[in-house]
């Protein structure tokens, strides 16, 4: 079920062990993202104790440092936030591209979900208003979307006999076709 302000409730992050990755370049920005992550992930459970947080020097490192945060095996989740402003040159389309894809291969090669926090904006007006703005903290929704697919992963986990269940009635389930 999904409440205030897009938060699906009832998602259990107790026990869940979280990285985040950070740029620093556009730092004032990124920061905000990250206290949007932080506030949706404590608000569902998940402890201080159980977040590691990574600083990377711009959204291209992303990639690599989550693949060895993924090579650790230690982390049930992990979130990306960084801010791509678009410039005078090809060089935003780069970035941008080569850091989705790098994220998407780490979370795929390594089954761990990964929430792309990962501004691709305009302007630096832009990047603000999704910041913790009028158009929300796509920091926030990035962690909320990564603990929600941390939780589907555990409710299709085979049990001892063999079948799948949800291990409580708010943890995402997949839909079956008729």
């Amino acid at each position: 079920m999904v409440g205030r302000a897009g938060t699906v409730d009832g998602l259990d992050g107790a026990g869940k062990r979280v990285a985040i990755v950070s740029a620093r370049f556009h730092g004032e920005i990124v920061e905000r993202l990250y206290e949007g992550a932080l506030e949706i992930l404590v608000r569902h459970g998940v402890a201080s104790r159980d977040l590691e947080r990574v600083q990377v020097p711009g959204a291209w490192e992303l990639p690599l440092a989550l693949q060895w945060l993924a090579e650790r095996g230690s982390y049930d989740l992990m979130v990306a936030l960084g801010v791509v402003i678009r410039g005078d040159t090809p060089h935003f389309d780069y970035v941008c591209g080569c850091c989705a894809d790098g994220i998407q291969r780490v979370t795929l090669d390594h089954a761990v979900p990964i929430g792309f926090g990962v501004l691709t904006c305009d302007t630096r007006e832009q990047a603000l208003a999704r910041a913790g703005g009028a158009a929300g903290n796509k920091g926030w929704e990035a962690a909320q979307a990564a603990l929600e697919m941390a939780l589907l992963r555990e409710g299709l986990a085979p049990s001892r006999d063999g079948i799948s269940r949800a291990r409580s009635s708010s943890t995402p389930t997949p839909s079956r076709a008729p």
